[in-house]
């Protein structure tokens, strides 16, 4: 278990100096705007220096993303076990993977946690934390609390562990946006940068389509 979480801490680590490296999102003064409120209630969050390019969103047979989601169990912020059996409790799952050092993941979150109160019965949404580095990273597990209860977010946030690497490994920047149906199959292209209106129209299609 030891082996599996330094495992993990160094996973994190890398992941975390990509996304620093690259920019943890698609940022613009919008962003910011709404950020500012959050941001101003937790202590300095380790903030990105630079933005992607604007680009499409890159498919999964160009970022060789799974076709399916792990099983895991996990945590959530509340301690709670979280397994793969959370996608069949609903149709469709949007699985937004996120970091508490990214200022537009942070811009984005109370748009989200509004959406998921206005959500269809038959659709979640679950954040997925990438840099909570085991139990004993208090430090990262209380900012995120932090910034989850300042956007009024009542949706679950699983940490992620190493039974996530073979999702994490593809990912190149946060907020990353995943959906997936039932039965813990990826539907759709991933989502590259903070857009919830594009999540929300692949959600709208996608329930017209079924």
């Amino acid at each position: 278990m030891k082996r599996n979480n330094k495992l993990l801490y160094r996973s994190v680590l890398f992941f975390t100096m990509v996304f620093l490296a690259a920019g943890c999102g698609k940022t613009s003064k919008n962003d910011a705007d709404k950020a500012e409120n959050v941001e101003s209630a937790v202590s300095e969050p380790e903030k990105s220096t630079g933005d992607f390019e604007e680009s499409e969103s890159p498919s999964t047979a160009e970022t060789g993303l799974p076709g399916q989601m792990p099983s895991f169990t996990a945590k959530d912020l509340d301690g709670n076990t979280v397994t793969e059996e959370i996608f069949a409790e609903k149709d469709l799952t949007v699985v937004n993977i996120w970091g508490t050092f990214c200022p537009p993941c942070i811009a984005e979150m109370p748009e989200l946690g509004e959406w998921a109160d206005s959500m269809p019965d038959n659709v979640q949404i679950i954040g997925l934390i990438i840099d909570i580095s085991g139990d004993e990273d208090t430090r990262h597990h209380d900012l995120a609390v932090t910034i989850t209860q300042k956007a009024g977010v009542q949706y679950t946030n699983v940490i992620a562990n190493s039974d996530w690497n073979n999702v994490l490994k593809w990912v190149v920047g946060v907020p990353t946006t995943l959906f997936v149906d039932r039965n813990g199959a990826i539907v759709g292209e991933p989502i590259v940068g903070a857009d919830v209106e594009g999540y929300k129209a692949f959600v709208e299609e996608y329930l017209n389509g079924h």
